[in-house]
């Protein structure tokens, strides 16, 4: 039996995308990432990176998840 859901595939999100789904500028973005608190981003040529989106969903759902617990 085949599933009729599409597979989830990778997708990948430049900078500005980033900064427009957490809020954050892009100083704390990588202030972020050198302290180990905001996913790293994926080369994607020489001087292009991106981020993969599930990952910057799953950091924004942690984020939410510790609002909620107090």
């Amino acid at each position: 039996m085949t599933s009729n859901r599409p597979e989830a595939r990778p997708a990948l999100i430049r900078l500005e995308a980033v900064k427009v789904r957490t809020c954050l500028s892009r100083s704390t973005i990588y202030a972020y990432m050198r302290e180990g608190r905001f996913p790293q981003p994926v080369a994607i040529s020489e001087r292009c990176v991106a981020w993969i989106e599930a990952e910057i969903d799953g950091w924004i759902a942690e984020r939410i998840a510790l609002a909620r617990r107090g």
